[in-house]
């Protein structure tokens, strides 16, 4: 098979980068992890903070053994696969083999694709500049929803009436509207106490 057989079945993809490090934000704050972000994106998010990613064309295509490689020389199992958008791609064989090497699996995703892959996570993160597969809400285990308008507020419970009834809600401000909409979201979330808050925390950090 030539690459572009290869990157349809999953069996080889582009990554823009790997590295190991500490969860930032969503439900998994704080836990050592290894990211594995896939480069590629159609949803073109104005605020987005890794624009670079968006391109697939201009990130090395890699053998998932070798991915899967690469993640093994760390000591966490903790495996975050974000993008870009990773729903871009069949997961199932990344998924698979990252399982059978003893990770946990999460996925960071805008949902805007048909889910694939075995995940022990799913932190689904609609936008509204590409509309979500309908595949992506039974999947949910956290709707994480980004305020950077007022208008998101009513569209962060758009989708929460979509998702399962066991997904966590959170609410994350922008980092660079942050300190406009923390005040709000606090008052949201006291208001309406299915929503947990998140922060980007690694920024915080000054982390990856």
């Amino acid at each position: 098979m030539n690459t572009k057989e290869l990157v349809a079945k999953g069996l080889e993809l582009p990554l823009m980068e790997a590295f190991y490090t500490i969860q930032g934000e969503g439900r998994f704050t704080g836990y050592p992890a290894y990211f594995i972000r896939l480069g590629g994106c159609d949803v073109g998010c104005v605020w987005c903070d890794v624009k670079e990613s968006w391109d697939s064309g201009k990130w090395p295509v890699l053998a998932i053994e070798k991915i899967v490689e690469d993640a093994l020389a760390f000591p966490g199992r903790l495996v975050v696969i974000t993008g870009g958008e990773p729903l871009m791609y069949d997961l199932g064989p990344l998924t698979a083999l990252l399982k059978s090497k003893g990770f946990t699996t999460n996925i960071e995703t805008s949902g805007a694709h048909p889910f694939s892959g075995d995940f022990d996570w799913v932190c689904f993160s609609p936008k509204k500049f590409k509309k979500p597969h309908p595949s992506i809400y039974q999947q949910a285990d956290e709707l994480k929803v980004v305020v950077f308008h007022q208008s998101d507020f009513a569209f962060a419970e758009e989708h929460a009436e979509l998702v399962n009834s066991n997904c966590e809600q959170r609410l994350q401000p922008e980092w660079s509207k942050a300190e406009k909409f923390i005040p709000v979201i606090i008052d949201f979330a006291k208001n309406r106490p299915k929503w947990k808050i998140s922060l980007q925390t690694h920024k915080f950090m000054d982390i990856p």
